[in-house]
């Protein structure tokens, strides 16, 4: 059996899947996920250098998963959803096959 060949979208689920794979990242999108909020209350909670935290979110921001807006001199982040909408919807096609069917480990 051949692999299908990556779709014109295999590149932005590349970096939605790269952005998601680390935890500090995926706190923030769960931070996110409960309304927008500035750099400084996303960072608070990890224990980390503000440029440290900061390479994360240009990550979710390469990744098309966050938004960023200054306002006056706070930064404003939201969650953009459309990417995490992408990867659901990639995930949720790769159940549907003959690989649902197999009986698990055990």
């Amino acid at each position: 059996m051949s692999a299908a060949a990556p779709g014109p979208d295999a590149a932005a689920l590349d970096r939605v899947f790269w952005a998601l794979s680390d935890a500090t990242r995926r706190s923030v999108i769960e931070q996110l996920a409960r309304g927008p909020a500035s750099v400084s209350e996303l960072a608070r909670p990890h224990a980390m250098s503000l440029p440290g935290f900061m390479k994360h979110l240009r990550v979710l921001e390469e990744a098309g998963l966050v938004l960023r807006a200054k306002e006056g001199r706070t930064v404003r982040c939201e969650l953009a959803p459309a990417a995490l909408d992408g990867a659901a919807g990639w995930i949720g096609q790769q159940g549907g096959g003959e690989a649902s069917r197999r009986p698990g480990p055990g």
